[in-house]
């Protein structure tokens, strides 16, 4: 799909006036790439799924747009040329992984949209995950990547991924996770060194309802974000839902931009033992009755992160509909 600077600058906004001023992104990939039946005990989480079973990830994306979904992100938050290069693939291999991620996600719009008899507005966000992702450490849930990761190295790491992501023709970038005030600000410069005009959104974690996870004031973040040229849309991801209501309040103050959310299920990741912990708190089962809310709190933008699933996404669809 080719478009305008300024056409692609809108594509969210014009999303939301199609919708009644509301949208809804996606859900859980990896949880329900596993569902079918995937193996995603890796580093590589599930962009593993690239190169073992892509039909999986089309067929989840397809389930996703079934169920309601208007955004797909793409299985591109763990792939990384760094990645690909250390498991034996090449440097032209890694780049056709990371574009294969935006195909997949098109070629399943493309699907849905031949047999859906009323047409919509289906946007493809290519997801980048964080530094942290790749280490696959832990440290994209606390952004403490050491005292030796400055804002050159983080630059030098995103910089072809991002370039060849862009290349793949997604309607957005979903800067997705984001844990610290120095990766956002590497976006942010890396968006204008590279010369990048496709839109961004810039999605933050937090484990408290007031700072990102690293402790860096979400409302400096938040600001750094809203300054960019490219960013259309800016908000929180992977974040248990009972945080949710207070950090919807806080972006609202800094940005006039649309504003995103999609928490995860409420349970926490153990980087250790390689898996979910259930903790106190919402779960995605408790989504649809907080859906309208978080919508007239300022979220317009809704849908669901790890360990949520296409019921989670049915639920917060009918919501926004009036049928919850």
């Amino acid at each position: 799909m080719d478009r305008t600077t300024e056409e692609k600058s809108n594509v969210v906004e014009e999303l939301l006036r199609e919708n009644g001023g509301w949208a809804v992104i996606d859900g859980g990939l990896a949880t329900e790439l596993e569902s079918n039946g995937a193996d995603i005990r890796d580093a590589l989480w599930s962009s593993k799924c690239l190169f073992t079973c892509p039909e999986l990830i089309r067929k989840v994306h397809l389930d996703y747009l079934e169920a309601g979904a208007s955004i797909l992100i793409t299985a591109s938050y763990q792939a990384t040329i760094q990645g690909f290069l250390s498991r034996g693939f090449s440097q032209e291999d890694s780049e056709a992984l990371l574009r294969k991620s935006v195909e997949l996600a098109v070629e399943a719009r493309d699907l849905y949209l031949k047999k859906c008899p009323q047409k919509r507005q289906i946007l493809i966000a290519a997801s980048v995950g964080s530094y942290g992702a790749y280490l696959a450490d832990g440290s994209e849930y606390s952004g403490d990547y050491g005292e030796y990761v400055t804002l050159e190295t983080l630059k030098e790491f995103h910089r072809r991924r991002l370039q060849v992501l862009v290349e793949a023709g997604p309607d957005l970038i979903a800067f997705e996770t984001i844990p610290n005030k120095i990766e956002t600000q590497a976006y942010v410069e890396l968006l204008e060194e590279c010369n990048i005009d496709t839109p961004a959104w810039f999605a933050f974690s937090s484990k408290d309802g007031v700072n990102i996870v690293s402790g860096d004031s979400l409302v400096e973040c938040g600001s750094i974000a809203d300054s960019c040229h490219n960013c259309v849309a800016i908000g929180i991801n992977c974040t248990p839902p009972r945080f949710i209501h207070d950090l919807i309040i806080s972006m609202t103050k800094i940005t006039k931009k649309p504003i995103l959310i999609y928490p995860n299920s409420g349970e926490s990741y153990d980087p250790e033992k390689k898996e979910w912990v259930k903790s106190a708190g919402g779960s995605a089962e408790d989504f649809a009755p907080f859906v309208n809310i978080w919508h007239e709190a300022g979220a317009s933008l809704i849908g669901g992160c790890c360990r949520t699933s296409p019921d989670t996404v049915r639920a917060i669809s009918r919501a926004l509909k009036g049928g919850a």
